[in-house]
């Protein structure tokens, strides 16, 4: 069981998600928020796993309302909405340790997903928002963090991993490995959705950050 704190201005909005969760077994509101300050007011008593924050509140700026949920709840899995395609908060955001990134207007299942995904201590970021710098690879995909490699991926993976990176077809790979091109490739497959990207260059980059290549 999830339990989750919402902030939304709009009280149609915020009683219409809160009665939609309802409905969800393993997640439960215990706190809603209209205002930035409201949640401030009450920062020291709460108790959850996930804050759904709208990034737009009219009584506070978001930097300010973020720097001030950090300096208490570093760690706290933050959601945010937005409605908002192509928004600059995003970059000003990204300081603050995003954790998850939503259009308002998305279904109701991805943001149930999404709630799902950050509480469990992933990432997820809508393939809806639109803005410029923000890579393909990490759109609508699930990154976990602070997992050592050996615990997502099984040797033979590692394996493919290391040789996907030093750009090597399937078939080179099959070769190398004594096996099949189609179990090479089932390997990649699993590769991708484990780690959570979606093509080489995301496979590229987590081999670099995780030391997998250098």
């Amino acid at each position: 069981m999830f339990k989750l704190a919402l902030v939304d201005d709009h009280d149609i909005f915020l009683k219409g998600l809160q009665k939609i969760l309802e409905y969800e077994d393993d997640l439960k509101v215990v706190h809603s928020f209209k205002s930035g300050q409201e949640i401030l007011n009450n920062i020291s008593d709460l108790d959850i796993d996930i804050l759904v924050l709208d990034v737009q509140l009219p009584d506070i700026q978001p930097e300010e309302l973020l720097q001030a949920l950090r300096s208490k709840l570093p760690n706290l899995p933050i959601l945010y909405l937005t409605l908002l395609r192509g928004t600059r908060f995003f970059h000003k955001l990204q300081k603050f340790n995003i954790q998850g990134y939503i259009l308002k207007d998305s279904p109701t299942e991805e943001l149930i997903k999404a709630i799902k995904i950050v509480a469990n201590g992933a990432t997820y970021f809508s393939e809806k928002v639109e803005i410029a710098g923000f890579e393909d690879e990490y759109k609508n995909t699930v990154i976990y963090a602070d997992q050592k490699v050996n615990d997502i991926l099984s040797p033979r993976e590692i394996e493919v991993l290391k040789l996907v990176c030093q750009e090597y077809s399937s078939a080179d790979i099959a070769a190398k490995l004594f096996l099949s091109v189609g179990t090479v490739d089932t390997h990649r497959k699993n590769i991708l959705i484990k780690l959570g990207v979606n093509n080489t260059v995301g496979l590229v980059k987590y081999a670099l950050k995780n030391n997998i290549i250098t």
